[in-house]
């Protein structure tokens, strides 16, 4: 089956199970950047089981063509499913693979998919270590704010395995900014490793006190308040709860 062959039936069924009165919310709450069939997260995410277990999986050089129709579409679902797809394959997936990773994170960018990408980048940095700082430090240098925050919080899952002086490096090099996204993933981070190593991230937000106060307020919650629920920063339902928006 080719990808667009996929996409033409995967939409099909989408449309086919949403809600548009929903689909209007959806939109909204994601500041009308993107349409939406209408589907809750559980939803989609059902529906794109089925296709897998229906259709099976693209072969992984496939995967990007994939991933181009699917974003060249409207309809924010469909990028959620090639996300998914590429999920799916990150074992079979070879090192310049990055460069799919990459296009997912600079396509129709918005927090929902860049750290849901973000996730993936680091699961491949892992696989490929040689990669990690290369790329890494193309991506702070870009200009770029999704590829930004991607190397701000690929780390997010480390925990005791994190370099923190590479996240300390590159939350130095963007703190002279004034955007939402990279300062609160900053803020995401250093308080994430604060679960792991909180008077390190404590010694860095005192000999930092130019970090921006957003910074500075989402790193220390934990220290201040503990909790076990997950960070509000992952992925949401498909635009339906509270998140970085």
């Amino acid at each position: 089956m080719t990808a667009t062959s996929y996409l033409e039936i995967a939409a099909a069924l989408f449309e086919a199970n949403g809600d548009p009165e929903r689909a209007v919310r959806q939109a909204e709450y994601m500041r009308n950047k993107f349409r939406y069939f209408g589907l809750k997260s559980a939803e989609w995410k059902g529906l794109a089981k089925q296709l897998f277990s229906e259709y099976g999986l693209l072969p992984t050089d496939e995967l990007a063509d994939l991933c181009r129709l699917a974003f060249d579409l409207d309809e924010r679902e469909l990028h959620y499913l090639a996300v998914q797809m590429v999920e799916k394959s990150m074992r079979k997936l070879k090192a310049d693979d990055i460069a799919l990773i990459e296009l997912l994170i600079t396509t129709k960018s918005w927090w929902d998919t860049v750290d849901w990408v973000a996730k993936l980048a680091g699961k491949h940095f892992q696989r490929f270590p040689e990669l990690r700082l290369p790329v890494t430090e193309k991506w702070i240098a870009s200009g770029n704010i999704w590829l930004q925050r991607t190397s701000i919080i690929f780390q997010l899952s480390y925990r005791e395995k994190t370099d923190f002086e590479l996240m300390k490096k590159y939350i130095l090099a963007v703190m002279p900014t004034n955007e939402f996204f990279l300062q609160k993933a900053a803020g995401w981070a250093l308080r994430q490793y604060s679960k792991v190593n909180a008077p390190a991230v404590m010694d860095f937000l005192n000999d930092h006190p130019e970090l921006p106060n957003l910074t500075k307020r989402e790193a220390v919650k934990w220290l201040v308040a503990p909790r076990a629920d997950a960070d509000p920063e992952s992925f949401r339902d498909s635009a339906s709860a509270s998140g970085e928006g």
